[in-house]
């Protein structure tokens, strides 16, 4: 990283790094305890459930704003594989292409069709029930909800829609500087251990249960390709600096509002689990 992107990734971790949502994000913490109850669990897949689909939205925005044609590339990636396409990474030292590391069987239903964690979607195979969307779905089947109830925006809370018009309005914007402050703020949110908190979460509640085979494989997955992105964040700073439609300033101020945006989401499912909390206490 040259000096100047040093520089701003010092400004990045100060004033943007340090938002509430990457360093207390009480849902996450009570949820990685695994005490929630069926209601509960329930509860929080329809509202990931509409923030998952719904992103699909704001990745086909970005696409189709894209300013040059590595960034169409580059979202095209992101949208292909969460509609299917599995990742594909050339392993020469393996003699093969494709050869990345996957999850195991027993961690993913269809890990076979899944491909790499990284790689490029160019060569890459097209299964339905790759798609992120399906693994959600096959995971709510386990808690007794249907396709016809999830992945909609009349099934959100006040608090998903914000959010998942945020990523539209910031992470979609047709504005260089915009989309790219979001992108980044959201790549380093879900990088930030989240998704690690929501597995451990899953795992424990299945323990308690006695849920053998539960499949938590959207979340696993989702696990291993964040640990997988994550080193590549700095890389993006570098890479979006040095190009002459970036603004310093705002960037820092779209950054924020993403994260804002995002941790309006995780304070409405906080409101929403207290409130079925509530509910079970006093029986109504």
């Amino acid at each position: 990283m040259n000096e100047r992107a040093r520089r701003f990734k010092t400004r990045l971790d100060r004033e943007v790094l340090r938002h509430p949502v990457i360093v207390a994000n009480a849902y996450t913490e009570w949820f990685s305890r695994g005490v929630f109850d069926d209601d509960e669990a329930r509860a929080f897949i329809v509202q990931f459930s509409v923030f998952s689909n719904q992103f699909l939205v704001a990745q086909l925005l970005k696409m189709l704003n894209a300013g040059t044609l590595d960034e169409l590339r580059a979202s095209k990636e992101i949208l292909a594989n969460e509609i299917g396409v599995g990742f594909r990474r050339e392993t020469r030292a393996a003699g093969r292409a494709g050869g990345g590391p996957t999850p195991s069987a027993a961690d993913i239903t269809d890990s076979d069709v899944l491909g790499s964690p990284e790689g490029s979607v160019e060569g890459g195979t097209f299964h339905f029930r790759a798609a992120h969307f399906e693994l959600l779905v096959r995971m709510a089947r386990q808690l007794g909800l249907g396709f016809d109830e999830l992945g909609k925006r009349r099934f959100a809370t006040p608090e998903t829609l914000r959010f998942c018009d945020e990523l539209i309005r910031l992470y979609g914007d047709e504005d260089y500087t915009t989309a790219a402050a979001a992108s980044w703020a959201v790549e380093n949110w879900a990088a930030a251990g989240f998704w690690d908190e929501l597995v451990e979460g899953w795992r424990r509640y299945a323990a308690r249960r006695g849920l053998a085979s539960f499949d938590i494989g959207f979340f696993i997955w989702h696990a291993r390709l964040e640990s997988d992105h994550a080193r590549h964040t700095d890389d993006e700073i570098e890479h979006v600096i040095g190009d002459p439609r970036f603004d310093h300033d705002a960037f820092v101020a779209r950054a924020v509002e993403m994260l804002d945006g995002v941790h309006v989401f995780w304070l409405g499912l906080d409101r929403q689990r207290r409130t079925l909390a509530e509910g079970a206490r006093y029986g109504g």
